[in-house]
């Protein structure tokens, strides 16, 4: 006897079900245990933060524990390592930044290829730098100052973070759009970086917005312009460099990633649940007192920044003809 069309239709139904089933209950009892977050680099930075902050709201939300574990050395790629040989299970995510990459062109001997071994999962939040000088330095603006730079070429000396670091990059990037010729100082972190633009030992750094604000506010030091594409709400009267250098921009970014090849319906939980919570009003406060402009969206978008930035700091790199220490 023929099924009827009711039966039938349940059949197909259940079939079809079958294979995703086992999915769907993993994404429901996930976490079912303490979560780490690995951050290649030690605590108390932006973006240790932001990481727990992240990992504070997520425990909230799927009421578990996300530890955060801080591993720093060779500019993140320790912290890296580790988690590419983590399982792929949803346990282990990381901390990603700028740096990362970076550091695919700046280091010739990686074990890991990051664009390949680490998945994107979801953004935080995409910080700006400023470009300030001391005000030894004779410009009333940015344009004075390209001026002023291109009248003394290789008399004018810049602090960075260290051989790599945003902060350096971002000035050779500046340095290949305007022809400039600045000589680079670089130091172990942004901290004693900035004490000698204080004390007028380098003329001009990049450094981040959380660090300077209260410096720019008092005038020990004048802010020429923010690196990303679009004013910062921390300092609003201090326009973008790209008003004068068309197309510049050096914003960095953060967000969460994990080992390749963890499992979709999970990647897909924590990046839902990670845009949730960037949405709330508590957290985005926080953000954006980091500087941080909220960076959300479905985990492709985050993937197309990260290989987009990876290329154009291939360019930089090589540019500047840096080497890892």
């Amino acid at each position: 006897m023929p099924l009827s069309r009711r039966r039938s239709l349940q059949l197909v139904l259940s079939a079809s079900a079958i294979p995703f089933s086992p999915l769907l209950a993993r994404a429901q009892t996930y976490p079912s245990k303490p979560v780490r977050i690995v951050v290649g680099f030690p605590a108390g930075g932006v973006g240790d933060i932001m990481a727990r902050l992240i990992g504070q709201a997520l425990s909230e939300r799927l009421g578990q524990a996300f530890i955060i574990e801080n591993r720093p050395g060779a500019a993140g790629n320790i912290g890296t390592e580790i988690v590419v040989r983590s399982p792929p299970d949803g346990y282990t995510l990381f901390l990603i930044n700028t740096a990362n990459a970076v550091n695919a062109t700046l280091y010739k001997s990686l074990t890991f290829n990051f664009l390949r071994d680490i998945a994107p999962i979801a953004g935080i939040a995409s910080p700006p730098n400023v470009l300030e000088v001391h005000p030894s330095v004779p410009a009333k603006g940015l344009a004075d100052f390209i001026a002023y730079a291109k009248a003394n070429p290789g008399k004018i000396n810049y602090g960075s973070a260290g051989i790599g670091s945003l902060t350096h990059m971002s000035m050779e990037l500046f340095k290949m759009m305007t022809g400039t010729d600045l000589v680079h100082v670089p130091y172990r972190g942004g901290a004693p970086a900035l004490t000698d633009l204080l004390g007028g030992q380098v003329q001009v750094m990049f450094d981040t917005l959380p660090t300077s604000v209260e410096h720019i506010r008092s005038g020990r030091v004048q802010a020429l312009g923010v690196s990303s594409a679009t004013r910062s709400e921390a300092i609003p009267n201090v326009p973008p460099v790209s008003d004068v250098v068309s197309g510049y921009d050096a914003s960095g970014w953060y967000g969460i990633g994990a080992p390749k090849d963890t499992p979709r319906d999970i990647a897909d939980k924590l990046n839902a649940e990670i845009n949730a919570a960037i949405a709330e009003a508590r957290l985005k406060q926080r953000l954006s007192e980091l500087g941080g402009v909220p960076l959300t969206g479905p985990s492709t978008n985050f993937a197309r920044i990260i290989a987009d930035d990876t290329a154009k700091w291939a360019e930089v790199v090589k540019f500047s003809g840096a080497k890892a220490d």
